[in-house]
């Protein structure tokens, strides 16, 4: 496996130092952020960088020259918003375009969390199954608003070469769960996988390890983030905790550096379940978001717990005759 970074994890970088960071931490590889919910501080003006093929080669050679190669391009946002979902679908586009170019043959997004219903200017989470009416918005937002423009999508991807949607689950999106991915991925079809972040899983209480074990087919991209769980505060706020991230000690659950959350032994089965079962090849893209950590501390400890604990060539044993 390889060890990869968000670029938005050191966003207050400019692109070169970003880069000359990457390269000395022996990364492999990098996902540039392109807009939306990310700051895309390293890819400057993205229509600007579409349209000029001068500048697509000088980055692609600065990123080669670092012995660097893109993981993915993220869109992170919600392009299913009922009042500004067209400006962030055009990030997504926009996410597509710049993999084409680049060649790199996935987009890493969110689904989308469109309103409970018609006329409605506020996306709608809907995380319980009564009052009765939940099911009226559930119908709305998959049947009318997300299938249609997820399969408009894996099209428009198709056509221009990119062939892997990575849907990151997350609170607040119509997919945060399993069961709500895969209800996509069957409405679509295989161009939507997994960008797998088990930091999400974490908080919301699944088993990222026994998600690699049953879906392991559909992960086709990893966010290596951890959570933290603060049993203490988890007794009284339970894991729905919609107080301020910066209030860390105060919350159930906050992001943290690798290992801050779960154990090192937790991240070595994680790493050697992903291995065993097809992702040899696949990227850990670190995505530091810990508030207690400078980024660049953040990130070093990161990639130093995985390389103790992440295989980093493919499997080669053979059975003896």
């Amino acid at each position: 496996m390889k060890i990869g970074m968000v670029t938005d994890s050191v966003a207050n970088m400019g692109t070169d130092a970003m880069l000359d960071y990457c390269a000395e931490l022996g990364l492999d590889a990098i996902e540039f952020c392109v807009g939306n919910w990310g700051a895309a501080a390293h890819i400057g003006d993205v229509d600007a960088l579409l349209a000029d093929a001068a500048q697509q080669r000088e980055l692609a050679a600065k990123i080669r020259d670092r012995g660097l190669e893109i993981s993915a391009f993220t869109a992170n946002g919600n392009q299913l918003h009922p009042t500004d979902g067209e400006r962030q679908s055009q990030v997504v586009h926009n996410a597509v375009r710049l993999a084409e170019i680049f060649e790199v043959p996935r987009i890493v997004l969110m689904s989308g969390l469109p309103a409970g219903a018609p006329g409605d200017s506020m996306p709608n989470w809907v995380t319980t199954s009564w009052p009765p009416e939940t099911h009226d918005a559930l119908r709305y937002q998959w049947a009318d608003v997300a299938i249609p423009y997820w399969r408009k999508l894996a099209d428009f991807a198709q056509a221009h070469g990119v062939s892997q949607l990575c849907v990151e689950a997350h609170g607040a999106q119509l997919v945060h769960n399993m069961p709500s991915f895969m209800r996509l991925r069957e409405a679509v079809g295989p161009t939507v996988g997994l960008n797998f972040d088990p930091s999400h899983f974490i908080w919301m209480g699944g088993d990222p390890i026994e998600m690699i074990r049953r879906y392991a087919d559909c992960i086709y991209h990893v966010h290596a983030k951890d959570a933290y769980i603060d049993t203490h505060n988890l007794a009284e706020a339970t894991r729905l905790d919609n107080r301020s991230m910066d209030r860390v000690l105060e919350r159930s659950w906050s992001y943290v550096t690798l290992g801050y959350g779960q154990p090192e032994d937790w991240w070595r089965e994680f790493c050697w379940q992903l291995q065993a079962r097809g992702y040899a090849d696949g990227v850990l893209s670190i995505e530091h978001e810990d508030q207690n950590l400078s980024c660049k501390e953040g990130v070093q400890r990161s990639v130093d717990l995985l390389n103790r604990v992440m295989p980093r060539e493919r499997p080669d044993f053979v059975l003896p005759d």
